[in-house]
This record gives C-alpha cells, sequence and structure tokens, in this order.
C-alpha cells in the first residue's frame, strides 16, 4: 500500500490524480504478489464506474496493463475483468484485438454471453449461484441440481458456443453446492471455493463428466445481437438486470471504499488498514472489510 502511494506521488502532483493512480498501483501490486506464487494468470478489475463507458473503459485497461509491464509482468498472465454490459463487451472487443485479454463478469444471461462471444473474448464468468439466489427468493422453490437454473444457464451458453465454434472460454462461478459442480463437470473452467473443495475431496461419489463439446446439444439457430437488441432482450430478463445492476453496485461501493482509505493514507491521516482479516473498519457511516474488497478486485486462476 504505501509502495502504491510513493509511485503515485512521484508521478503526479494533483491529489486527486494520485488517489486515483494509487488504487491503479495497489491492485497491480496485489496481483504481481499473487503472480509470484501461481503458474497461471490474474484477473484485475476495471472500476465499475466505467461499467457504461466504452472509452473509459478502454483506457483503464490499457493503463493498467502498462503498469503490470513496468514491474516486468507480460500481459499474457493478466486479463482484465470487466462487467457484461453492452459498453462493457464492446470495449472487451476493442482490447481482444490489441493483445489485452479480457474477463467478462457479472454474466447472468444468454444474451450477455452471445455477445461477448461475437465480441471475441477471452473469457466469460457466468454467475450460476447467484442465478440460483434470484430464483430462489423470487421463484420460491427449491431445486434439484439437475433443474438448477443456474446450471441450466451455464450449459445453454456452453453448448451453444460449442456448436458453433466459439474459442471463449466458460467459467462457471459462485457455486452454492457440489450437486452444481457436478452437473456442470466438463465445462471449460469452475470457480469452486475452498469449502466446496473440501467437500468434493471428502466425497466418494464418482463424478462424471455432463459437458463436451462432442455431445453439445443446442437446437437452436445462431443469433447475432446488435445494441438495441442486446438490452432489449436484457432488459426482458427480470433476474439478468437485476443482478447484473446489483453487481455494479456492489463493486462501485467496494471501489469507493478502497479510495477513501486511500485518500486517508495520502493525506497521512490514522492508518486505518489493519490485517486482521476478521475486523471490520469504522470509517463514519461506511463499514467494510478491506481484504474482501481486495480479493474482488484481484483474483487469480491457474490455467
Amino acid at each position: 500500500i504505501d509502495s502504491a502511494i510513493k509511485y503515485a506521488k512521484g508521478k503526479v502532483s494533483s491529489n486527486e490524480k494520485a488517489l486515483e493512480l494509487a488504487a491503479d498501483k495497489l491492485l497491480v501490486n496485489f496481483g504481481f504478489e499473487i503472480l509470484k506464487i501461481i503458474p497461471g494468470r490474474i484477473s484485475v478489475e476495471v472500476d465499475a464506474k466505467l461499467s457504461f463507458d466504452t472509452e473509459g473503459t478502454i483506457i483503464k485497461a490499457r493503463h493498467l496493463i502498462n503498469l503490470f509491464e513496468e514491474i516486468g509482468v507480460d500481459k499474457s498472465r493478466v486479463m482484465i475483468k470487466i462487467a457484461s454490459t453492452w459498453e462493457g463487451i464492446q470495449a472487451a472487443k476493442i482490447l481482444e484485438k490489441e493483445g489485452i485479454k479480457c474477463n467478462m463478469t457479472l454474466l447472468f444471461s444468454f444474451v450477455q454471453a452471445v455477445a461477448c462471444a461475437e465480441a471475441g473474448v477471452t473469457l466469460i464468468s457466468p454467475y450460476a449461484g447467484r442465478i440460483l439466489d434470484w430464483h430462489i427468493k423470487n421463484v420460491k422453490k427449491n431445486y434439484k441440481s439437475n433443474e438448477d437454473p443456474g446450471v441450466m444457464s451455464v450449459t445453454k451458453i456452453y453448448n451453444y458456443y460449442k456448436k458453433f465454434g466459439y474459442e471463449t472460454i466458460v467459467m462457471g462461478a459462485s457455486f452454492r453446492n457440489i450437486g452444481q459442480i457436478e452437473e456442470l463437470a466438463g465445462c471449460d473452467y469452475l470457480t469452486i471455493s475452498p469449502i466446496l473443495l473440501n467437500q468434493l475431496q471428502s466425497s466418494h461419489k464418482k463424478i462424471e463428466r455432463k459437458l463436451s463439446p462432442n455431445t453439445a446439444n443446442y437446437l437452436e439457430q445462431k443469433i447475432t445481437y446488435d445494441e438495441n437488441a442486446f438490452k432489449w432482450n436484457l432488459n426482458e430478463d427480470p433476474m439478468a438486470t437485476e443482478k447484473l445492476t446489483e453487481g455494479i453496485r456492489s463493486f462501485a461501493k467496494d471501489g469507493r471504499t478502497l479510495m477513501l482509505m486511500l485518500k486517508h493514507r495520502l493525506n497521512k491521516e490514522d492508518t486505518i488498514i489493519t490485517e486482521k482479516i476478521s475486523e471490520n473498519i469504522d470509517l463514519g457511516d461506511k463499514t467494510s472489510k478491506p481484504f474482501k474488497l481486495f480479493g474482488r478486485q484481484t483474483e487469480f486462476m491457474v490455467v
């Protein structure tokens, strides 16, 4: 943290610009430390307030990549994480052409997945668990694993991609139980929490592959969405619309918390970051857990 602030102060004189640069440099510093211990690559998220700003997202992504390259990290080991809005997808389309790999997050619908594939993005993260959460809350129903709406969404996307030859990686995420994982066995990637990994490890149940390019079953025709069709179809899906905007607001809130913490450091006020992960931080009417924040904005994957 201190090195990020020192770096920013040495580059710009304006406190406002130094604050933004320090935040970017801090994420890069965290990513750099993670890359020392994993063989794969990391994802670094652009500021959520840029979710509807194509040009702003492109500028921020290039800047983050430049910061990594300054410290000797090749861009092949970094993915830029972007919200799956229309504007975010268009930004990713341009970045991919420049060799900057993108991980499209907050993806809850088929229309988002199709647009991402058409844009040629490297990876999408459909949130199976959050889809399930919405349906349990709003439909008032408990689902078996094979009829889980999150599982069905990821399966449909996977089958569509494989049938029509898209190279975009499908990485199922935010699982709530091992049943979801079992039903998606064979998906390109899965992000699994330590708790669920332990449950899988202790289970003696044989896991059979459910998804495969050889058995991809999608009976409908190939689809293409322009901006109007994308936004209309997304609007017609209340679950996807609600979860997307909710996720953006949540990520933006975390971003504001980070900026506030850094502002205190820049102004040489009392240190407010603790190494005790479980301890909350009181900032007036704001309470947060900073290490949860950092984990959200900088993550890693072993590939």
